[in-house]
């Protein structure tokens, strides 16, 4: 997928999910997945390093978002971010990795066969990880334009919509 396509793609679903300046990830994840009809569970986790930071693991009943617990707050979000970026390109699991190349000591409860379908994913080809990435940066160079250049929203009703009278705050997105 072109750059072009997954900026229409995130401007599209921060339209839809009703994202606005300060970017909250948490927020972002709780409004995806509603969309999606399943939660999105932020999984914090002290990762092997070196090693992957992240992993997105899909079950019937929730998407969980392994992400190392040992970084800032900023890394984290980028993390969980690149993460969205993988369902938001479709990408599905492929590969050999094994869930102890990833998972140190007792994992959440979960599906050992889940997790290994989705730690395979550490092999994606380097379109994925581009995609991937891809999306995590645009999204957080919205945020970072956005949120120093757009007004908090007002907590009185009238002004907030006087506020939303004046335009699309999608910033250059």
């Amino acid at each position: 997928m072109k750059e072009r396509e997954l900026r229409r793609r995130c401007r599209k679903l921060l339209k839809q999910l009703d994202i606005g300046p300060p970017l909250d990830v948490e927020v972002l994840c709780a409004r995806l997945g509603d969309q999606r009809g399943k939660p999105i569970r932020l999984m914090p986790y002290p990762l092997e390093v070196p090693g992957p930071f992240g992993c997105w693991i899909a079950t019937s009943s929730a998407d969980y978002i392994f992400y190392q617990a040992e970084t800032t707050k900023s890394h984290q979000d980028h993390i969980i971010l690149h993460e969205l970026g993988h369902m938001l390109a479709d990408h599905h699991p492929h590969g050999d990795a094994e869930p102890a190349d990833f998972l140190r000591g007792p994992a959440p409860d979960l599906d050992p066969d889940a997790v290994h379908r989705a730690l395979r994913r550490t092999s994606y080809d380097d379109a994925h990880e581009w995609e991937a990435e891809t999306v995590a940066t645009i999204i957080l160079e919205w945020a970072s334009v956005l949120n120093y250049t757009i007004p908090r929203r007002a907590a009185d009703r009238d002004l907030r919509r006087i506020q939303g009278a004046l335009g699309d705050h999608q910033g250059w997105l």
